[in-house]
């Protein structure tokens, strides 16, 4: 759904359900501080700054659409699935048969090393674009005055 929708913004949203459910798969993979990561980065910060410039470009719902989704039936489905959703993510959590032992987990301080040492570059490239995408789409989505000159003026 985050590839083929049609609104933008639905697009947006399945995608950041997504990433939460591969934070969990992390978390079931006895890796919290990488499912963590999952969250806070991907899920917080990129997705938040991806639906900003969305609204920024005037991309979205329309009023009658927005009407239509304040109808209590146009939430039946999507709260089953939620429910199901939930059931199922505590389900997970509670019982987790078999789960291999951890040799030896990963420090914070051994991520942040490797990141400002080995992947410096792709660190700083990363940096690079999304600056680039947030000045493009500020550049996009800014209303540009209209010039005149005094000789096209129509008295």
């Amino acid at each position: 759904m985050a590839i083929s929708g049609r609104n933008a913004i639905h697009s947006l949203l399945f995608l950041i359900l997504s990433l939460l459910s591969v934070s969990v798969i992390f978390y079931l993979l006895d890796a919290p501080f990488i499912a963590a990561l999952e969250v806070i980065i991907y899920a917080g910060a990129i997705m938040v700054l991806f639906i900003f410039v969305t609204m920024m470009l005037n991309i979205g719902m329309e009023g009658r659409t927005e009407k239509k989704w304040l109808r209590p039936r146009m939430w039946i489905i999507p709260s089953l699935l939620a429910a199901v959703l939930l059931a199922d993510f505590i389900l997970a959590i509670t019982y987790i048969p078999g789960s291999p032992p951890v040799d030896q987990a990963i420090l914070p301080k051994q991520v942040g090393i490797s990141l400002f040492s080995t992947y410096l570059l792709a660190v700083e490239i990363a940096a690079i674009l999304l600056m680039a995408g947030v000045i493009g789409a500020y550049h996009l989505g800014s209303q540009k005055k209209k010039i005149t000159h005094r000789f096209l003026i129509k008295n």
